[in-house]
């Protein structure tokens, strides 16, 4: 499931959203320039254009049937690490699947599974790993193994605090600890309850970012009076909630509060994780430790779905002992998937035989958004890691539904590059093989896409 919805700016009422309905009700829609079988994700299908059909994916590009290659400047959805169709990942990918495809993980192991928990653990100090599907359901096991744990410990806490513009996915746990907002509002009366936060955003050259999180953490301390379960957080980055960036020394005053309070800490790496925030996980920048780690998208590069949730060795002893109630009683068909294992593995030996490529990417962006932002229509210029972003000034209202960025998008897929802004945020995400060209034809086209807008 792709986080790529801008829950923080989507408190939209209800006018605006009738409105926005209003201007797009009478839009046409063509059923013949569709695919009668499928349903694409995200999508209002009466006002967006037809997808594309892709046939090959090379390193930074996607080859399309009856048009240019277009540069995937958002590494599809934020999952495709090293570039398209690596050559390391496909081979390890099929010589996995010459010796094992699948087996059921309650009652087995294998190389794969075993030799990529033993390398997680040591690069995140977590012992004790999970595996699930997707980053929603890493996140929703991390939920459950939180709130069990206490129950467990005889000392049920039942407070969960979450940050405001946080996306979580789009299962029910998970949609609980997220935004509640236009996305999630037909599931209102089956989320569970969430203590929110505010989040002290901020960018280059921000004057306030001090009193914003001074102001924060004093919102934490109070609310962690309440015997608190578990306090989650994406590290650095809200990546749904518009590219929405903090800073490292935040992050770890809101973990020495959490730590003071008895609670346990949550990070959600699944866009974070593996490079994208300069560091191989975002936590390790702020030199916090958290309990439990959500880990998806980059996992396995982009090849095949997996998630993980990692956990602390102290967390796991509590579900051991002879009574059944101890037990996480969860589980998923594809846990612990031979090939999903065997791509993961491939990846992390890429990213280990060359560190300096994700190290080295904020510099890449910084030389363009420099000049980038002394363009008017855009604000609040913001670089982590991989991950450089900016908000479009805009008439009416900001937000997703804004269609800025729907005009920009379609700019640049005429142009070469493909975006997917989010509302009136932009954001280049890229994979890191891209080269200095085709980075620089994203900036390029960006700038030039402003003078349309």
């Amino acid at each position: 499931m792709g986080k790529a919805m801008s829950w923080h700016y989507l408190q939209t009422t209800t006018s605006k959203i009738s409105l926005f309905n209003l201007n797009t009700s009478s839009m046409n829609f063509d059923s013949k320039e569709w695919n009668p079988n499928l349903w694409p994700p995200f999508t209002q299908i009466a006002s967006s254009s037809p997808p594309q059909s892709v046939w090959a994916g090379k390193g930074a590009l996607l080859l399309r049937q009856s048009a240019p290659p277009l540069i995937d400047a958002i590494s599809s959805w934020w999952v495709t690490l090293h570039g398209h169709s690596h050559p390391y990942i496909a081979t390890a990918i099929a010589e996995q699947a010459q010796e094992l495809e699948q087996v059921i993980f309650a009652d087995f192991t294998h190389p794969q599974a075993e030799k990529l928990a033993k390398r997680l653990s040591q690069f995140t100090g977590l012992q004790r790993l999970f595996f699930s599907d997707n980053g929603s359901t890493a996140v929703e096991v991390a939920l459950k193994i939180a709130y069990q744990w206490w129950q467990n410990k005889c000392e049920p806490r039942h407070q969960l605090i979450a940050f405001e513009g946080a996306y979580h996915g789009d299962t029910f746990g998970a949609m609980s600890l997220g935004e509640r907002n236009l996305f999630n509002a037909p599931f209102e009366k089956m989320l569970f309850p969430v203590c929110r936060i505010p989040w002290p955003a901020t960018w280059r050259e921000d004057q306030k970012v001090e009193q914003k999180e001074e102001f924060v953490l004093n919102q934490l301390e109070q609310k962690l009076e309440t015997a608190t379960a578990a306090v989650i957080l994406e590290p650095l980055v809200q990546g749904a909630g518009g590219m929405s960036m903090v800073r490292p020394k935040f992050l770890q005053k809101v973990a020495d509060r959490v730590k003071q309070a008895g609670a346990l800490l949550i990070a959600d790496e699944v866009l974070t994780g593996f490079g994208r925030c300069g560091t191989l996980f975002a936590f390790k920048q702020a030199d916090i430790q958290p309990d439990l780690l959500a880990l998806s998208k980059g996992l396995t590069g982009g090849f095949l779905p997996m998630g993980v949730t990692m956990a602390s060795e102290e967390i796991f002893s509590a579900f051991i002992g002879d009574d059944p109630q101890l037990t996480l009683w969860h589980g998923h068909s594809f846990t612990g998937n031979p090939l999903g294992c065997a791509a993961a593995n491939a990846s992390l030996d890429l990213l280990q035989q060359n560190p300096q490529q994700y190290q080295q990417f904020e510099a890449r962006h910084l030389l363009h958004l420099k000049t980038l932002e002394k363009h008017p229509k855009v604000k609040q210029t913001r670089v982590t890691g991989t991950i450089a972003a900016f908000n479009l000034e805009v008439d009416g209202p900001q937000g997703y539904l804004n269609l800025a960025g729907k005009t920009l998008k379609a700019y640049a897929m005429e142009s070469g590059v493909f975006l997917r802004p989010l509302g009136n945020v932009v954001y280049l995400l890229p994979p890191l093989c891209i080269n200095d060209s085709q980075l620089e034809q994203c900036y390029s086209t960006i700038k030039k896409g402003l003078e349309v807008l």
